[in-house]
């Protein structure tokens, strides 16, 4: 094939496929990051309130444990 049957492709036209192609590539670097900071953030968030509720749990245990050592102060109590 020579060079006269092939398309010409004007050197405007190779410049906005570059530019299109880097904001393609951009773009979908920050989606990635993005899905990866979000997923982050939801996976601290979950962690941090199974402690808030470990940590109920644990001070109800201590209360319990605590009301079951106590001596009686009721009226035969010394």
């Amino acid at each position: 094939m020579s060079s006269d049957d092939r398309d010409h492709i004007s050197p405007g036209e190779i410049r906005k496929d570059a530019v299109q192609g880097a904001v393609e590539a951009g773009i979908s670097a920050v989606g990635a990051a993005g899905s990866i900071i979000t997923h982050a953030v939801r996976d601290i968030a979950r962690v941090a309130g199974d402690l808030g509720s470990e940590l109920f749990e644990i001070r109800d245990a201590a209360r319990k444990a605590r009301a079951e050592h106590e001596p009686d102060e009721g009226p035969d109590a010394d």
